[in-house]
């Protein structure tokens, strides 16, 4: 079983660190139902039905929030809609990549004769747009930051692998990229920063990848 860690532990939500491979929500089928929200709704009684406030890819690592309240849920998922919420990841690219850093903005929508993959489509597309920034090099392979403006299912995946984005796939992305089913993706969510949903004090949490 992936272990799955607390980083803080407030009243009112919890922030976890989610390992690569563990669902973040159930799924369809007795299967898929072992996940994030399920193991945070058994170790703590009383937490709501539905305490996800955003979700992360299956095979993304880290950095995750829940709500213990209703009221805390829907206080930080305005902030998520607003983009008042600043997050980063860290992801290791299967090749180089040119120029420091920049910005992406490509529109796209799942493609549904090949679920649950994404499409480019600038016409019935929705906008996805990531800023990012090389922050090493080694053997082949580029070290990058993404900070993400929006939250489009698999935006940065396919902002990394697609022609019109940086043009190379991140390692172990079996959907965009080589990597195979069941390996590990280098990318990881090592920063969140929001405002507490009661008191409004900025809060920032950081999670190292272990890559």
């Amino acid at each position: 079983m992936k272990e799955l860690k607390i980083i803080h532990i407030d009243p009112v939500f919890i922030v976890v660190n989610k390992p690569g491979g563990l669902l973040a929500v159930p799924g369809r089928g007795a299967d898929k139902q072992d996940c994030v929200v399920t193991r945070i709704k058994a170790m703590f009684p009383g937490c709501i039905e539905q305490p996800a406030v955003h979700r992360l890819d299956m095979y993304t690592s880290g950095i995750m929030l829940l709500a213990r309240t209703k009221e805390a849920h829907r206080q930080l998922s305005i902030q998520f809609e607003q983009r008042a919420v600043e997050k980063e990841y860290a992801a290791v690219l299967d090749g180089a990549i040119s120029g420091i850093e920049g910005r992406i903005e490509l529109a796209f929508r799942l493609d549904p004769d090949n679920r649950p993959h994404q499409v480019y489509d600038p016409v019935r597309g929705k906008t996805g747009i990531s800023n990012w920034r090389k922050t090493g090099e080694e053997k082949g392979k580029t070290h990058v930051l993404f900070s993400p403006l929006t939250g489009r299912t698999h935006q940065l995946r396919l902002h990394s692998a697609h022609p019109l984005g940086l043009g190379v796939p991140i390692v172990g992305d079996a959907l965009y990229g080589n990597g195979t089913e069941g390996e590990k993706m280098l990318l990881h969510a090592c920063r969140l920063s929001f405002f507490h949903p009661v008191n409004g004090e900025r809060l920032e949490f950081f999670c190292e990848p272990d890559f």
